[in-house]
């Protein structure tokens, strides 16, 4: 995976000029480019497109700055139709015009070519096991919210206080299969996956395919395959956040496994009453790599 990372960045960099072909670099690596896009963008800490970007532009100002060529003739070389769509993209990165910069010298924001390294660290225990689960449905209230990566999501906090104590319970009566309980489901994750990103939260329970999905509740029908269901225990949602970027930095890289598109599932298996600790299982759709 960590190989596979770097060609991308290599592809990025041979064709800043237009947009890399990354299904055929995935297909070339024997891997897939949902999967790379998600791992790139959780161990780079942005998507891929904003990480083209910021490349374009960092290379692009150089051109600016040295002021041999027109606009123009630079926002062609580097994908863009226009000045305009040139210079948004620009102002967006630099936080100034290309006029400006070209007038000025400055201010630039550079952003280094990244290289991804592997680095032995065992920090985070990975409680892991498989299971091969036919298809199910996911059934219970869902939302729009937006990705956050680290603390409470005051979002999804919203949604679930909102619900009446028999929702849940009702919830509970319906489920019927694995993974048990009630669970936190996100779903619609775009591949690049930056923070801010919306995305579907369901606050429901797992039932089998042939159960039917009650008129006035949300469902997410999820297709047969095998799940890798990680276990942690601690401060809660820290300790499970702590787990889910360990599945990128340290899991996905040194197992013959990658993910493939699908709903990911927190059941919280137990909880203290104020739900400061918890210990939940994260149920991720993988396939062999």
């Amino acid at each position: 995976m960590i190989s596979a990372l770097n060609h991308l960045v290599d592809l990025v960099e041979d064709h800043l000029g237009e947009e890399p072909d990354v299904p055929a670099l995935a297909a070339r690596l024997g891997t897939t480019e949902y999967h790379l896009r998600r791992m790139f963008s959780s161990l780079a800490g942005m998507p891929l497109s904003e990480y083209v970007r910021r490349r374009r532009m960092t290379v692009a100002a150089a051109d600016v700055v040295r002021g041999g060529d027109d606009l123009l003739g630079i926002a062609v070389r580097y994908g863009y139709g226009s000045t305009e769509a040139f210079g948004r993209a620009f102002r967006t990165v630099h936080g100034a015009a290309p006029r400006d910069v070209r007038r000025d010298g400055g201010p630039l924001r550079t952003q280094p070519q990244l290289r991804f390294r592997l680095t032995v660290e065992g920090s985070t225990p990975m409680d892991t096991r498989f299971t091969d689960r036919p298809a199910f449905r996911l059934v219970g209230h869902a939302t729009r919210v937006p990705l956050i990566h680290e603390g409470v999501n005051p979002h999804i906090q919203r949604h679930v206080a909102a619900l009446p104590q028999e929702a849940h319970a009702r919830l509970k009566s319906l489920g019927d299969t694995d993974p048990a309980g009630l669970l936190q489901v996100t779903d619609d994750v775009a591949q690049d996956s930056p923070e801010g990103t919306e995305l579907t939260y369901l606050h429901g329970v797992a039932v089998t395919a042939d159960t039917p999905a009650p008129d006035d509740l949300d469902a997410i029908e999820v297709p047969a395959g095998t799940w890798a269901v990680f276990r942690s225990s601690g401060p809660y949602p820290e300790s499970l956040q702590t787990t889910w970027a360990a599945t990128a930095s340290e899991w996905f890289p040194s197992n013959p496994w990658r993910l493939r598109p699908g709903p990911s599932i927190v059941a919280v298996l137990d909880r203290a009453a104020d739900f400061t600790t918890a210990t939940t299982e994260l149920w991720l759709p993988v396939e062999p790599a």
